[in-house]
C-alpha cells in the first residue's frame, strides 16, 4: 500500500499536473510576416496611383521591415517566451500603416514644394529612425525589467519624476515648450520630445503601486446620500490631487488631450482597484466642475469649445480657428465608405496630416471601412492587454496592465473624437500611427511591459518542490533508543 502524500498542493500536482501552454512564437512570427506583407503591398498601391516608377527598392523596403520585426520577435521569444502572440503584430501593422500613410503626405507634400520651387525633407527617413530606435529601447525594457513587480520598488520615484516632466514644459519659457498653442514640448539644441508621453508611463506604475497599498483605504465607505454609499472626506485626497494636476494641464499647458487623458487612466485604475462606480461618480464631477471653471476663466478653453460647436463658423479662417477641423471633416466625407484609394486622395491638405490628423488622412483615402479595421486593430490590442490583466497572478500587475490597455483606448478615442468632432480638438497623437519620436518611443516602451505581464500570466505555475513523504504512526518500526547515563552510572539503560 502507498504512502499517503503530506501536502495536499503535491497531491494536486500529482492528480492533476500542471500543463505546458504552447508558447505560439512561430504564430507570431506568421502574424509578421504577414503584417510586412500588407505594409508592402500598401505601398506598392501607393506609388502605382502616384504614378512613381516601380522599383526593387519598395521590395528591400518591404523585406528590411520584416527583418527588424524578425529581431525584435527574437527578443520576445528570448526574454517574454509565453507572451501573447498577438500583440507584437498588431503593433507592427498599426505602425507599418503610419509609415505608409506618413510616406504618401510626403509625395504629396514634396510635389506642392516643387511646384513652389522649394525643397522638401521628406518625414518617412526621421520616422523609420524614430522607429529603429523605439526598438531598441522596447528590447532594453524587456531585459532589464525580467519581473514586472520590481517595478513597485521604484514606485515613489517614479511619481515623483512621472510629475515633474508632466509639469516640466508649464514652467518653461514659451520660447522652450510651445507649438500649435500648446506648452507640452522640451525644444533640446537637435531634437524636441514631449515629456508627458513618459508621464504617463510613470504615473501608472505610481498610482498601480499606490493602489495596491491602500486598496483598503479606499473600500471604506462613508455617509449614505440617496441609496449611495458616498467615499469618506478625508479619503479624497487623491482623487482632489489627480483632478488638480488634470485641470493645471488643461490650464497652464493648454493641453485638453492630455488632461483628459491622464484623469481617465487615474478614475480606471481607481474603479479596477475598488469596485466602486461612486469614485469615477465623484472624479468626473470634480473634473467637469473643474472644466467649467477653466472655460469661464481661459480664453483658449473658450476658443478650442467654439471651434468644436461651428467647425465652418465665422472663426474657419481665423489664428487658432477651425480651418484644420473643417478640412479633417471634408477629407472624411470625401472618402465615404470605401475611400479614394491609397494615393489618390488629397489628405494633405488639413494642417498636421501626419501627427494630430492621421486618422483623417486615413478616413479620406481608406474610407469607413478602412478606418474602422484600423480602429479594430487598437480594439483587438486593448483587448489582449486586458486578458493577460485579469490571468496575471499578482495585483500589481493586474492594476498596470489594466491601466496599460485602457491607455490605448481612451487614447485612440481622444485623438478619433477630436478629428470627427464627437469632442473639442485635442491635439493627441494616435499610437504608433502618427509622425513623432517622443509618442513612439513611450508605446513601445508601453507595449513591452504589455509583454512582460502578458509573459507572466501565460507562463506555467511553477511546480512545487517534492516532500519527503511521512509513514503513519501504525506503520512506523519500533526504534531501540539509548538512554543517556545519568551521574554515577557509566553505562547507560536501554529503554
Amino acid at each position: 500500500m502507498g504512502q499517503p502524500l503530506a501536502d495536499p498542493t503535491s497531491a494536486q500536482f500529482a492528480t492533476n499536473p500542471p500543463r505546458d501552454l504552447p508558447k505560439r512564437r512561430g504564430t507570431e512570427l506568421a502574424l509578421l510576416a504577414f503584417a510586412a506583407g500588407i505594409v508592402t503591398l500598401a505601398l506598392v498601391i501607393v506609388e502605382a496611383n502616384q504614378e512613381q516608377e516601380l522599383t526593387l527598392s519598395i521590395l528591400w523596403v518591404g523585406l528590411a521591415y520584416l527583418g527588424v520585426l524578425a529581431t525584435t520577435h527574437l527578443a520576445v521569444r528570448r526574454w517574454a517566451p509565453y507572451a501573447d502572440p498577438v500583440l507584437l503584430p498588431c503593433v507592427a501593422l498599426l505602425n507599418g500603416i503610419g509609415l505608409v500613410m506618413i510616406h504618401r503626405l510626403d509625395l504629396a507634400k514634396a510635389e506642392s514644394a516643387l511646384q513652389r520651387g522649394k525643397e522638401y525633407s521628406p518625414e518617412i527617413t526621421k520616422q523609420l529612425l524614430f522607429t529603429a530606435v523605439s526598438l531598441v529601447l522596447f528590447v532594453i525594457v524587456l531585459v532589464v525589467v525580467n519581473d514586472h513587480r520590481t517595478l513597485t520598488r521604484y514606485s515613489y520615484i517614479a511619481g515623483l519624476v512621472g510629475l515633474g516632466a508632466l509639469a516640466l514644459p508649464a514652467v518653461l519659457p514659451a520660447s522652450l515648450s510651445e507649438a500649435g498653442g500648446a506648452k507640452v514640448w522640451l525644444k533640446l539644441p537637435f531634437v524636441s520630445i514631449q515629456p508627458g508621453e513618459f508621464a504617463k508611463l510613470l504615473l501608472m506604475i505610481f498610482f498601480a503601486s499606490f493602489l495596491v497599498s491602500k486598496r483598503d483605504l479606499f473600500m471604506v465607505a462613508g455617509k449614505k446620500f440617496l441609496g449611495v454609499e458616498l467615499p469618506r472626506a478625508r479619503d479624497l485626497g487623491p482623487i482632489l490631487i489627480a483632478a488638480a494636476v488634470a485641470i493645471g494641464v488643461l490650464v497652464f499647458e493648454k493641453d485638453l488631450g492630455t488632461s483628459l487623458l491622464y484623469f481617465s487612466i487615474i478614475l480606471v485604475m481607481l474603479y479596477v482597484a475598488t469596485e466602486r462606480a461612486i469614485w469615477v461618480v465623484v472624479g468626473l464631477t470634480f473634473f467637469v466642475g473643474g472644466c467649467l471653471i477653466a472655460y469661464n476663466l481661459f480664453g483658449h478653453v473658450q476658443q478650442r469649445v467654439e471651434n468644436w460647436l461651428n467647425p465652418t463658423g465665422p472663426r474657419y479662417d481665423v489664428l487658432g480657428g477651425s480651418y484644420q477641423l473643417a478640412q479633417g471633416l471634408f477629407g472624411l466625407g470625401t472618402g465615404g465608405v470605401g475611400g479614394t484609394g491609397l494615393g489618390a486622395g488629397r489628405p494633405d491638405i488639413p494642417p498636421a496630416a501626419s501627427t494630430d490628423f492621421i486618422t483623417a488622412a486615413i478616413g479620406e483615402e481608406l474610407g469607413f471601412i478602412g478606418l474602422a479595421a484600423v480602429l479594430m486593430l487598437y480594439v483587438l490590442l486593448a483587448m489582449r492587454g486586458m486578458r493577460s490583466a485579469l490571468a496575471v497572478r499578482d495585483t500589481f500587475g493586474k492594476l498596470l496592465g489594466g491601466g496599460l490597455a485602457f491607455t490605448i483606448v481612451i487614447q485612440i478615442f481622444v485623438v478619433v473624437g477630436g478629428v470627427t468632432a464627437l469632442i473639442p480638438e485635442t491635439g493627441v497623437t494616435a499610437p504608433f500611427l502618427s509622425y513623432g519620436g517622443s509618442s513612439l518611443l513611450a508605446n513601445y516602451i508601453l507595449v513591452a511591459l504589455m509583454l512582460r505581464i502578458s509573459d507572466a500570466a501565460r507562463r506555467p505555475a511553477s511546480r512545487p518542490k517534492p516532500q519527503q513523504p511521512q509513514a503513519p504512526i501504525a506503520e512506523a518500526h519500533t526504534v531501540m533508543v539509548r538512554r543517556p547515563p545519568a551521574e554515577g552510572d557509566p553505562n547507560g539503560r536501554t529503554a
